[in-house]
């Protein structure tokens, strides 16, 4: 409830939340710039911002946080994504949150939602060494 509450309230004080993102996360890790063509970025917001929604909307529902985040880091890895980037995005996912949410951020907030991120990452991450396995098993056969 707390990271639902939190984020209607960025994202009404920002409909363009994830723009504010992606400029903070060019900011601090400008490596990554080159993962996001300029022709493609508002698609890419688009898409971070359904992602930031259906997580939070599926909260209750494992089965539908594994299989999707298990997937997505599957994806992610034809993407060039290393372990090390999901710290990256994280850091500038809650930067993004704190700094729209101003006052009304708190430390317990920074909590849950750092908590919440970890877990995410932890699952894409585990889907994209997963698919991985996959690829080495179907080489060997």
């Amino acid at each position: 409830k707390l990271l639902r509450e939190m984020f209607d309230v960025v994202a009404e004080r920002s409909p363009n939340l994830t723009h504010r993102f992606y400029e903070i996360l060019f900011e601090r890790y400008p490596q990554t710039i080159n993962m996001f063509p300029q022709s493609r970025r508002s698609g890419q917001e688009a898409m971070l911002t359904e992602a930031l929604v259906a997580v939070l909307d599926h909260l209750e529902d494992a089965p539908w946080l594994t299989g999707t985040l298990h997937a997505l880091g599957a994806k992610h890895v034809d993407y060039g994504v290393t372990d090390e980037m999901y710290g990256w995005v994280g850091d500038a996912l809650l930067r993004t949150l704190a700094e729209v949410g101003g006052k009304d951020w708190s430390p317990e907030l920074e909590a849950a939602w750092g908590g919440a991120f970890g877990a995410i990452a932890s699952l894409m991450q585990e889907g994209a060494r997963l698919s991985g396995a996959d690829t080495e098993r179907r080489a060997v056969n």
